[in-house]
């Protein structure tokens, strides 16, 4: 039989969807720290975007779209456009925790979850028919249901090339950089296609020498990013979790925005893009037909993986390599319908978080029969 629970619903992490959930579990009449508990392993309120680039501000930032029940652009003073995005969003983020009330617990970092519904997945534990959490600092909590919001940004991903652990430059991941000037007089390799390879590449190629490598032709969009064009991204990605593959890349359906920037760019030969090379030396990299770059430094823009290793005793992924998801926005895990991902697959943006923290919300209160009411203040 089913013990007494700390909580009904755990959710781990307080990004954009973390608080997207907190948010719609307020409407549907449940109490913070009573019914449900928000955790975030943070040291405040921001998610990813408090650890972003000090040149990152919003006039290059991809849309922050709204949280549910509060304008970003409320929060902001007159003429922000040049705001750094890593202070301008952790504010927003912070007085929408305050208005309503979602009481996130920080910072406080889930090592593991166990399963203890059975003896097999928590050898030497009791079975309670609850999903146990373990904290860091030393703590346990149990829950009937989760909510995993922790999003990529803990998991830079960098693939492995021969020669690598040769290199005498330094190496470093997108996450990890700070600004241009640290780069200045250096020789630069840029790895990667995607937006962000894009940004950093632009800053660094203003102040040194760069070569940009990726790993397929870059296709660059002219014009307006329709409706029509996120859909079609989105589809993709949920079409893959959907059959049990690990999410893809977007960009390959969105194109890369063709702006100012990327003309400028464009005109003092920054984007003359280099296929991937075939390994690394310890003074640059080399590819199959013998051409060299000498390289004092390689930044590897390369994304990052979903942080799921948390979850590994839970047994989530399957033979395709990734997790099944169903439910109406693909959140719901299929194994196991108590436990939702948010920020896996089609939810990982700022709008499809939005969405999809509704869903979970009320997908997962369904399911574990939790006494709800609709529509319900949770400014009151």
């Amino acid at each position: 039989m089913t013990a007494t629970p700390d909580v009904d619903i755990l959710v781990i992490g307080a990004g954009q969807a973390g608080l997207s959930v907190g948010y719609h579990l307020r409407r549907l009449g449940l109490r913070p720290e009573q019914d449900f508990l928000i955790v975030d392993h943070s040291p405040g309120a921001g998610g990813a975007w408090q650890f972003r680039w000090p040149s990152l501000t919003l006039s290059t930032v991809n849309r922050v779209h709204d949280l549910p029940g509060m304008s970003f652009q409320e929060t902001l003073p007159a003429g922000s456009d040049n705001a750094q995005a890593a202070t301008a969003v952790p504010h927003y983020f912070e007085l929408y925790e305050k208005r309503f009330d979602l009481r996130v617990h920080r910072p406080i970092s889930v090592t593991v979850v166990c399963d203890r519904a059975t003896a097999a997945t928590c050898p030497n534990q009791e079975v309670d028919g609850l999903l146990h959490a373990e904290l860091k600092p030393g703590a346990t909590v149990r829950a009937r249901g989760l909510v995993n919001a922790t999003g990529t940004w803990d998991k830079p991903f960098i693939p492995y090339y021969r020669g690598a652990e040769t290199f005498a430059g330094r190496q470093l991941h997108a996450h990890d950089y700070r600004a241009a000037t640290e780069f200045e007089g250096k020789q630069v390799v840029v790895v990667g296609g995607g937006i962000t390879a894009v940004q950093l590449l632009d800053e660094i190629s203003q102040v040194t020498g760069t070569t940009w490598v990726t790993r397929r032709e870059p296709v660059f969009r002219s014009g307006q990013f329709a409706p029509e064009d996120g859909r079609a991204a989105v589809a993709m990605v949920e079409d893959r979790v959907r059959r049990g593959l690990p999410p893809g890349s977007v960009v390959s359906v969105t194109g890369l925005p063709e702006d100012a920037r990327v003309r400028a760019m464009r005109a003092r030969g920054a984007l003359e893009r280099r296929p991937l090379f075939d390994h690394i030396e310890p003074d640059g990299i080399r590819w199959a037909d013998g051409a060299f770059q000498r390289a004092d430094v390689i930044l590897w823009a390369t994304g990052f993986r979903s942080a799921l290793d948390h979850l590994a005793p839970l047994r989530l992924r399957g033979p395709g390599g990734g997790i099944t998801m169903g439910g109406r926005l693909a959140t719901r895990v299929e194994a196991d319908p108590r436990i939702h991902l948010i920020g896996y697959g089609p939810s990982a943006s700022t709008i499809g978080a939005n969405r999809a923290g509704r869903a979970a919300a009320v997908e997962l209160t369904s399911y574990l029969g939790l006494p709800t009411h609709r529509n319900g203040d949770p400014e009151n």
